[in-house]
Formats: C-alpha cells, structure tokens, sequence
C-alpha cells in the first residue's frame, strides 16, 4: 500500500513540475511573423503583379514567365482552392497559437535558433507540407483541408489521414528536428531507429500536448495498438535477430510511412506503418529518464551508446 502510495505523489510531483515548466514555456516573447502569402496572390489581379514580385521575390524565379503568374491569377481552379483554404480556416487564431507555441518550445530547448519566418503557401507536391527553406517554415494550407477531402480522393488512406490541421504544429516540429541531426551513415536497423527516435524525441518536446496519434500520424486505434503491442514487437525484433541486421529491406517494412509494418504476420493489417520510429523513441526516451543527460548531449551520442544505456525493457 505505502509504494501504491509512493508511486502516486511521484506522478503528482511529476505533472505539477511538467505543468510549471509548460507555464514557463508559455511565458516566452516571440513574434511571430506570419505572411498568408496564398491569401496575397490568390485575392492580387494581374495589374499587381509587379508589386507582388518586388515584395516576394523568392516566389517569382525569373525563369517563370509573366503569363505563367496571370494565368495562374485567373485560374477557376485556383480560386475554388482558395475558397477550399479560407472554409477550413475561417479563424486562423488557434493555428496561429499553436505555430507560437512550437517557436516559443523551439526558442526554450534551441536559444541559439534564430525563430524563423512563417509563410503560408500551396503546392502541387502533397508530400511537401513543410518545408524549412532559409529563416522561414513553407506550410502549404491546401494539405491540411482534413483527411476526407474531395482534394484527397485517390491519394492512399495512410497518407492522408495526415491531411488534418491539427499535423501543422507537428509537421513543423518534424521538419525542425532534421536540422538538429547530422544524417545518420550507420547502416544496422537498431541504429536507423534510434536516429528517428531521436528526431520524435525532439518532436515529442516541441508539441508535448500531441500524444502519439499526432506526434507519429497515427490514428488513435493504430497509436493504441502500438502502445498495447511494444513489448510484442520488441521480442519480434530480438527473436528474427533484425537489431544489428544492415538489410536495407527494413527501412521500408518498418521505418518509412506506409500502410502498416511488414512483421509477415496475420496481424500487419492492424499495425501502423513505421513501427520502428516509435521504438526507436521509446529507446531514446527511457535513456533520457535514465541517464542524466542534457538534450544537446543527447542529441550527439552514438546510438549503440543510447540503447547499452537506456536500461530499455518493455513491459509485457
């Protein structure tokens, strides 16, 4: 009863100390300097184009003729775009909050990052929904207009369940944390996990208040079932000896975005794709409870030291 007990006020003095350091967080000054460039270009006419091109430069290549930007201006197709754009974000003010937040939890575990720019555009590539180019972060509004969109059709059911603008603060975390780490030139699966585990980690810190559905973007049922599953996937990987393996076949069955993990098993159908990023974060975040630390350090240790150190076990 006394370590029931015990346990019970070292969770309350956890969240109370997590509480106070997100009150903190909160706290920082940053502007946020955000240009709704979509907004511009698709609301200009033709005759505005010369002010638009001074003003935005890297948006207008010169190797775009003039005619390529009026066409564009005077497209039906674009216009409905923008009509699909402002529908799903009549009030932008909860996205602008939560775009803050990332910055001001960016300028708390990153001070030495200048905070970058914030530039709403549109692509053609749905894969690009964040791109961190120069000081500024891209965010293409029309990949966020919600996963059943009519936009969407034809585009796989895993991908575009990541179409909900609730992934914004969480794609833009993503895109931050490849900065923050040198490419990883290990070959062995263990490794590779580690490095997207790191990159979660940093994830898991800018939006804390994700959870795992929105930090991996899974559905709820694909994030519980990882949860439920972690200690039955980590004996997979022990049992098949895939730890140390330099097959490049497991970067697709179990690191990259896909339908689901590839375990050859009856229940693939009812894993999410890119298990491996999850126990990969796992590792890294019970090294970090492990092992007194900083972030930076961390963020420079050698994977093999990561998991020797992590006292990693799963609970069955």
């Amino acid at each position: 009863m006394k370590k029931i007990i015990y346990l019970s006020l070292l969770v309350i003095i956890a969240c109370a100390d997590e509480n106070t350091l997100e009150k903190e967080i909160a706290a920082i000054p940053v502007d946020v300097d955000l240009v709704r460039f979509e907004q511009v270009f698709l609301d200009a006419k033709p005759s505005d184009l010369p002010k638009l091109k001074k003003a935005y430069p890297l948006f207008f290549p010169n190797s775009v003729p003039d005619s390529t930007w009026i066409y564009t201006m005077n497209d039906p197709l674009q216009k409905e775009l923008k009509t699909e754009i402002d529908a799903v974000f009549t009030d932008f003010t909860p996205v602008y909050k939560d775009i803050k937040s990332v910055l001001q939890h960016i300028e708390f575990y990153f001070p030495a990052y200048d905070p970058p720019k914030i530039v709403t555009v549109t692509t053609e590539d749905y894969r690009k929904k964040v791109i961190l180019y120069e000081d500024m972060f891209l965010i293409a509004l029309n990949t966020y207009l919600g996963a059943d969109h009519k936009y969407y059709d034809g585009i796989q059911k895993y991908i575009s369940q990541g179409f909900e603008k609730e992934m914004i603060p969480v794609d833009i975390a993503n895109e931050f944390a490849y900065t923050q780490l040198r490419p990883s030139r290990s070959r062995d699966f263990l490794s590779k996990m580690i490095y997207q585990g790191k990159i979660e980690y940093i994830k898991s810190l800018l939006v804390p208040k994700a959870g795992v559905a929105l930090q991996f973007g899974y559905t709820d049922q694909q994030a519980n079932w990882a949860t439920e599953n972690e200690a039955q996937i980590w004996t997979y990987f022990i049992e098949k000896e895939l730890l140390y393996s330099t097959d490049s076949k497991l970067d697709n069955r179990f690191l990259n975005l896909a339908p689901f993990s590839k375990f050859y098993l009856e229940l693939d159908s009812q894993s999410p794709g890119g298990i491996g990023r999850y126990i990969g974060y796992r590792i890294v975040k019970a090294y970090m409870k492990n092992n007194d630390v900083s972030l930076q350090n961390m963020l420079v240790k050698p994977p093999k030291e990561i998991f020797n150190n992590s006292k990693y076990k799963p609970k069955k």
